[in-house]
């Protein structure tokens, strides 16, 4: 054993020796400098390969069915009137515009309109600002969220905790996956999910219509989700 460390030992002294002698080269001052920078664009590759560019981590994400809590509305002609879509042809994201509501008073808002009678309202999924998703409507039910094309597509409804509109980490998610998840449900892809925006020109979701770069990056997201499955 001492043998085998004392011959180790004396192999350590002569590489380093060897090395003392190289670094009289000086080509070799540009070694340490190039290693730095190499590290460096790792890390920062290996950041933007961790999360998209708004800082949200979605690498991870694919396109299998998230949890969901199902809570069907009443049918009624105010927020589910049970009338068949006619075949589903996109995905639309909404948000709440109510900062700070939970996805569970939203969906409770939309059963109570069959008493209020107030206006007609409803979606078939919302996302709340902890990532938990509840179904209203049925995929293949009429929701009241997007005017004329409630008939052939399926509506998100979107919580978020402040007046700008954008969405928290947990939310966006959550917003990611189910999308994701519908589009392969329904044989859609990424240019299939649209705003309310771009069914009526309504700010709907705000912050993804006012931030036209993160509404892009989203979908690329959603895309990315449905290449991983």
């Amino acid at each position: 054993m001492s043998s085998y460390s004392s011959g180790k030992n004396t192999k350590r002294k002569t590489t380093g020796k060897r090395r003392k002698k190289k670094g009289n080269n000086p080509a070799l001052k540009y070694v340490k400098p190039g290693v730095a920078v190499l590290l460096i664009l790792t890390v920062v590759l290996g950041i933007r390969a961790w999360t998209s560019g708004s800082g949200y981590r979605v690498d991870d994400l694919d396109a299998s069915q998230p949890e969901i809590d199902v809570q069907l509305l009443d049918v009624n002609p105010y927020s589910r009137p049970g009338i068949e879509t006619e075949g589903i042809n996109g995905i639309v994201i909404h948000y709440t515009a109510n900062p700070g509501s939970t996805a569970q008073e939203n969906r409770d808002y939309f059963n109570g309109l069959q008493y209020s009678q107030e206006t007609e309202a409803s979606s078939n999924f919302i996302v709340g600002i902890d990532g938990e998703i509840i179904q209203c409507v049925p995929t293949w039910e009429v929701a009241y969220a997007s005017n004329e094309r409630n008939s052939d597509t399926v509506s998100i409804e979107v919580c978020h905790p402040d007046k700008d509109g954008q969405f928290t980490e947990e939310t966006y998610r959550s917003l990611v996956q189910l999308t994701a998840w519908l589009c392969v449900k329904f044989d859609l892809s990424q240019e299939d999910v649209i705003r309310h925006y771009d069914v009526t020109g309504k700010i709907c979701p705000k912050y993804f219509v006012e931030h036209e770069d993160a509404w892009e990056e989203f979908r690329d997201n959603v895309g990315n989700a449905i290449l991983a499955t």
